[in-house]
């Protein structure tokens, strides 16, 4: 199911990028000798007008072949000084009309991702949370972090970071990740009482992330108890608050992973139900990881938009993943660690199937919430990596008609060819790079 429905989502986004270039090319007259959904040989075809519709034998993506767009590379097999185009072939058309054919796949991403988060807010969703309050990593290890550098403390309430209100964890890490290295200012409550600091976040180069150090604070009520788990055995009970843990104090569910991480056999549990203090012996055996617990957290639900209001927030949140893609890439070229921070196409298929069916585990409003969003930003990933200044991509092929127009001819054959296959063999680098990195990622799991 997890690699069904990552292939279906990759599919889709690479299908809309060749659907922008198919609808550009016929705009500006250049014709178009296939369309094909999906790779490979063709299971199905159908010739309508010019263009042979086709549907590949793998089912993930597609491609748009115009006409004439291998000329570059016949004119240098055949030696030929020039290229003379034909009427309607790709390089007969003026160099801004195959600057707009090379746009429209990008664009075409980044359009329908602001379409699909536009739905996604218009309609509105639930989602599970975590508090804005947090706790200190340094508590659990010695080295000093950023939070402590800053003056953060545990307990603290985050409420505004960088000009922007807080009121969940995951503000909380989105505000963090996208800012490694700069000085926020940052806004705590502390028990009532509004402090101001600076933090600079550290760079995490197994993530490409920014960090500070801290954790999310959930208090220790039980949400729900597994069936035959050893929390259900020792008789605990959705609502219970654990107190103490082995006759030590917790305050949070970290206080309890930190007792857990020594790997007890057994928990003595002081719980709090129905406000009477008990007693409970909890087994452990070699279940250290998963006693069978889940903790209380906070449901958040997206308030109800107006068509015109889903609008804007769909713009908001596609700019705003897109400011997030280009700031990532930017990372790159800070010493991360690459196998671990960048995902190939077997890791993000991975994800986006891992993502969408832990959301349909839950419930199939929020499988689609998942899967709809995560679809979104591969959409505008693709987007971006599309508009790198690198042959072969579109950003690669702008620049080289750029170049035309400023010089007013169209570059040598042969030029344009070594162009093209030092392009070739950049992109396979990084692909077989990224595919490394996918290997070593389900290595390490």
């Amino acid at each position: 199911m997890k690699i069904a429905l990552g292939l279906f989502g990759l599919g889709i986004v690479v299908f809309i990028h060749e659907l922008g270039h198919f609808l550009a090319a016929r705009l500006v007259k250049i014709d178009v000798d296939a369309f094909s959904i999906g790779w490979g040989n063709p299971i199905l075809k159908k010739k309508i007008g010019a263009v042979e519709y086709r549907l590949g034998m793998f089912p993930v993506g597609g491609y748009c072949k115009m006409k004439g767009e291998t000329d570059y590379n016949e004119a240098w097999e055949n030696t030929n000084k020039g290229i003379k185009p034909e009427e309607g072939s790709y390089l007969a058309a003026s160099p801004a009309a195959r600057i707009l054919v090379a746009v429209g796949g990008p664009l075409f991403n980044l359009l329908f991702a602001i379409v699909l988060l536009c739905f996604l807010w218009g309609f509105g969703f639930e989602m599970q949370t975590l508090d804005n309050r947090i706790v200190l990593a340094s508590e659990f290890s010695d080295e000093v972090y950023p939070a402590d550098r800053a003056g953060l403390e545990t307990g603290d309430r985050i409420i505004n970071i960088n000009g922007n209100d807080i009121s969940y964890y995951h503000e909380v890490q989105e505000n963090i990740a996208v800012n490694p290295d700069k000085n926020l200012p940052i806004t705590v409550d502390r028990d009532g009482a509004i402090i101001k600091l600076q933090v600079t976040p550290a760079l995490d180069k197994s993530s490409g992330a920014g960090k500070i150090g801290v954790y999310f604070w959930t208090d220790t009520v039980i949400e729900d108890v597994a069936e035959g788990s050893p929390a259900q055995k020792a008789g605990l009970l959705p609502g219970d608050k654990i107190i103490a843990a082995n006759d030590t104090p917790v305050r949070n569910t970290v206080d309890i992973m930190k007792i857990l991480e020594q790997k007890p056999d057994h928990l003595g549990l002081e719980i709090l139900r129905n406000g009477t203090t008990e007693q409970v012996s909890l087994d452990i055996g070699n279940q250290q990881d998963d006693i069978g617990i889940s903790w209380k957290t906070v449901t958040y639900h997206t308030p109800n938009l107006s068509i015109p209001q889903a609008v804007v927030k769909g713009f908001k949140e596609g700019y705003k993943t897109l400011a997030i893609s280009v700031t990532s890439l930017k990372l790159l070229f800070k010493g991360i660690d690459l196998t671990k921070a960048v995902s190939g196409p077997v890791r993000i298929t991975y994800m986006m199937g891992d993502m969408a069916t832990q959301g349909f585990g839950q419930s199939i409003a929020t499988g689609f919430r998942y899967f709809i969003d995560f679809i979104a930003l591969i959409s505008i990933a693709l987007c971006v990596m599309n508009m790198l200044p690198l042959p072969i991509l579109d950003g690669g092929m702008i620049i080289l008609f750029l170049v035309e127009i400023i010089r007013r001819k169209p570059a040598h054959p042969k030029a344009i060819s070594i162009f093209q296959t030092c392009g070739t063999v950049i992109i396979f680098t990084l692909m077989a790079f990224a595919l490394f990195g996918d290997i070593l990622y389900f290595v390490r799991r």
